[in-house]
């Protein structure tokens, strides 16, 4: 179901309307056009606290864009930004400033007491409200985990509640804002996650943090048109809606994808696989010989897999006291237990190649609790423990990550109760529901190649959602 109401607020009655009412004005957010297209354009301005361990990393991709870039300068706390790259201009962050930023960049990985941070406010604060629309903020800090001394450490993760709050007033005009947190000698790591958090492909992650680790792991830079060509990819419950988008997505850089969900929606799925070029896989994952059907498909038709995506999930909801235990047995077994069978068969197998990378899909659910659903949420939440532990014990650069995402318009939400869709819709800093395609854009980047320092991350994509951490 279309968001008449997002239609509505972005034409010349609606926002009038709006504004005269007080009512939420969301900004139609731009999602990724075509294969071709620069993930940041227009003019970014870097900044960086004393000591920046990232800024030659970020000159270094943001040299490949076409953007106009420019490092902070007039103030000494910043000097060290012009390590920035060598496209990179100075620029006096004044008054004087006329122009629109796409992005606003700054390495705070120096920060070693609370005393530095007020170079986060002498950079941000003149330069904030020309941030464009659709724009980006991304602030690189150092993982407080990381850190010896607890100055260091409380000055760190007071990061976190900065761009959180940065999120939250940039959020009007259908910006982001997000943090990186790098480990100590992991600055190489973060080519990636630089390309997604500063491109359209992030329209609706916001007010997210992510943590970058070192790896053994060290591959070349992919083609960017296809940076998964040669590599092959199994989505669970893939007939339709996030599924079949994951599916598409991974297909659209270059993966051979095969696609997999019940018998019953058989139809479906073999549609999908014809759209992407891809191969189905009809299973009832809760089934006992699931995970052994599914390993003998890859071992026999692909040889192998680099990517496992656990997408099926399914809801049965009623309150504790009316809910029968068969509706609280399928979604742990769907949601939960699957996966961890079907990646202990595939690991135990070893047909999860090197630099291999599992993606799970819990919820805000799993993270705020939700009424009516103590299954879906406990199943969920467990989703997010598995990954966390799983993380520190998978081996050979594979990697493994969670999604959690929020109100997203899909033929779920669209079945809701007008009320709840609605509150549901507009409850984030976004004002506005994300689409599936945003779900599958944040997979996309955490399989990419030169993600391989990104695991046991929980990254929700739900506009920063008011609801939960």
């Amino acid at each position: 179901m279309s968001d008449l109401y997002l239609k509505f607020v972005n034409t010349s009655v609606g926002k009038s309307t709006v504004s005269t009412l007080g009512l939420p004005s969301p900004v139609v957010l731009k999602r990724w056009q075509r294969t071709d297209q620069p993930f940041i354009e227009g003019d970014v301005l870097v900044g960086a606290a004393a000591n920046p361990r990232a800024a030659g990393v970020v000159g270094s991709v943001l040299a490949t864009s076409p953007a106009n870039v420019y490092h902070a300068s007039g103030n000494d706390r910043l000097a060290d930004s012009a390590k920035a790259g060598s496209k990179a201009r100075p620029l006096a962050i004044d008054g004087s400033i006329d122009q629109r930023f796409s992005a606003l960049v700054f390495d705070a990985s120096g920060i070693k007491d609370t005393a530095d941070l007020r170079a986060l406010y002498d950079f941000f604060h003149p330069v904030i409200r020309k941030l464009a629309g659709n724009g980006r903020v991304l602030v690189i800090g150092q993982d407080p985990d990381t850190c010896r001394k607890p100055a260091q450490a409380a000055s760190q993760r007071a990061l976190e509640g900065f761009v959180r709050s940065v999120g939250k007033e940039v959020g009007r005009k259908g910006a982001t804002a997000n943090l990186i947190w790098i480990a100590p000698n992991a600055e190489e790591r973060i080519d990636s996650s630089l390309r997604f958090f500063l491109s359209p492909r992030s329209a609706y992650v916001d007010g997210q943090v992510v943590k970058i680790g070192k790896s053994d792991i060290d591959t070349k830079a992919p083609k960017s048109s296809a940076p998964l060509a040669g590599k092959t990819a199994l989505v669970t419950g893939a007939a339709r809606g996030i599924g079949a988008a994951i599916a598409e997505t991974l297909a659209r850089d270059g993966a051979n994808v095969v696609v997999l969900d019940i018998p019953a929606a058989a139809d479906d799925l073999n549609a999908v696989a014809q759209r992407i070029g891809g191969k189905p896989l009809t299973c009832d994952i809760t089934d006992a010989a699931a995970p052994a059907q599914i390993a003998n498909f890859m071992e026999k038709q692909e040889n192998g897999i680099d990517m496992v995506v656990h997408n099926a999930g399914i809801t049965r909801d009623k309150t504790l006291g009316n809910m029968p235990e068969h509706f609280w047995d399928m979604a742990i077994a769907v949601n939960l237990t699957a996966e961890e069978l079907i990646d202990e068969e595939l690991l135990k197998r070893k047909l999860i190649r090197d630099n291999g990378r599992i993606v799970c899909v819990s919820s805000i659910s799993g993270i705020a609790g939700n009424f009516g659903q103590t299954n879906y949420a406990t199943s969920k939440s467990g989703v997010i423990g598995y990954v966390e532990s799983m993380a520190r014990s998978l081996k050979n650069g594979i990697t493994i990550n969670a999604v959690a995402p929020g109100f997203i318009e899909t033929q779920m939400t669209a079945a809701m109760p007008f009320t709840m869709r609605e509150a549901g819709r507009r409850m984030n800093s976004l004002s506005q529901g994300g689409h599936p395609v945003d779900v599958a854009e944040t997979i996309g980047w955490y399989c990419h190649p030169q993600s391989s320092g990104v695991t046991g991350n929980v990254v929700r994509v739900c506009g920063q959602s008011l609801i939960g951490k």
